[in-house]
């Protein structure tokens, strides 16, 4: 069994350690975070979506992040949310690195897990992390940008000339994508295999467990269990009801809503069409200019015979003037 514990690689603990940390911890940040972009407390660039939860995830990078946005000059958004989140995270990564690292001490290592265990987990890990991920993105950065320039080059020779536009945006995609997709897991295998040695030192200053195994897989049990399960509802189920009043609170103030300058003009619904009053009524309308053109022919007429009283009546007065 020690043969076992000892062939265990820095690499194996890290990930045993870090990875069911990350998902203990992880919902709890996010639902800050999804609170802090409805309060609009904090703002980032879409393009570093992927590079926020990364470092959202990580237990490690409280101080990694100053370093990458004043040293590198790479803002990943804007607002005091994001310091607020960060902040807030420190107690969730402690707690969490604590609940696994002593379940992991127990199973793997067989040793006693020391009091304050993940305080002291967390500190180690996140200087390493202030020092290591801040290389990670100026490497990453660094061979994304020449391999993207590569690709530029590689595709400008006459050889490719032929190739279409749409085929060539994917060659080069997948080209420079994979060379630094393959160096950013790299990386980040030296990055794990980093904090599994951090972990396998603390572990080398335990003391072994003297007890029995069953007695072992009670304790490792029993520490994934509340001591008061009721008063962990509650407050679970209290916690989740504040943050959702805050998030539908200060939701409907962020949302955007158009200038009164681009206002759209209101749009009113047609009413339907009824083909039998539409008839009734173009039959009215033709009855009544029907009456109304009879009634001027009849105008028409009365005018004509009155002009042709006036010029008889006219010619009859004109003989008689010419009589002695």
């Amino acid at each position: 069994m020690s043969d076992e514990r000892d062939s265990l690689s820095p690499t194996k603990i890290g990930l045993g350690v870090l990875w069911p940390a990350f998902w203990t911890a992880l919902p709890i940040k996010l639902a800050f975070a999804v609170v802090f972009l409805a309060m609009d407390l904090m703002q980032f660039e879409g393009r570093l979506g992927l590079a926020f939860v990364m470092l959202l995830a990580s237990p490690v990078t409280v101080f990694a992040l100053p370093i990458i946005s004043m040293g590198l000059e790479s803002h990943i958004g804007e607002g005091a949310g994001i310091a607020l989140l960060f902040l807030l995270s420190i107690p969730i990564d402690i707690w969490a690195l604590n609940l696994v690292a002593r379940t992991y001490f127990l199973e793997k290592f067989r040793k006693e897990p020391p009091d304050g265990l993940g305080l002291t987990l967390w500190w180690k890990c996140a200087v390493a992390g202030a020092v290591f991920l801040p290389l990670l993105w100026f490497v990453v950065s660094a061979v994304t940008s020449t391999s993207i320039s590569m690709a530029h080059s590689l595709f400008d020779m006459e050889l490719f000339h032929g190739i279409p536009v749409a085929e060539r945006i994917g060659a080069e995609l997948s080209l420079w994508g994979g060379i630094s997709a393959g160096v950013l897991i790299v990386l980040l295998l030296i990055g794990v295999s980093i904090v599994g040695r951090i972990i396998r030192s603390t572990a080398q200053t335990a003391r072994p467990i003297s007890e029995s195994y069953q007695h072992v897989v009670t304790r490792w049990d029993l520490m994934r269990v509340p001591a008061d399960q009721g008063l962990m509802l509650t407050a679970v189920t209290l916690g989740g009801a504040v943050l959702s009043v805050l998030f539908w609170a200060s939701l409907p103030v962020t949302t955007p809503h158009p200038h009164e300058c681009c206002k759209k003009p209101e749009v009113r619904a047609e009413p339907p069409f009824k083909p039998l009053e539409a008839l009734n009524k173009d039959e009215k309308m033709i009855a009544q200019l029907e009456g109304q053109v009879d009634a001027l022919e009849k105008q028409k007429a009365e005018a004509e015979k009155d002009k042709g009283k006036g010029k008889k009546a006219a010619g009859d007065a004109a003989p008689a003037a010419k009589k002695p």
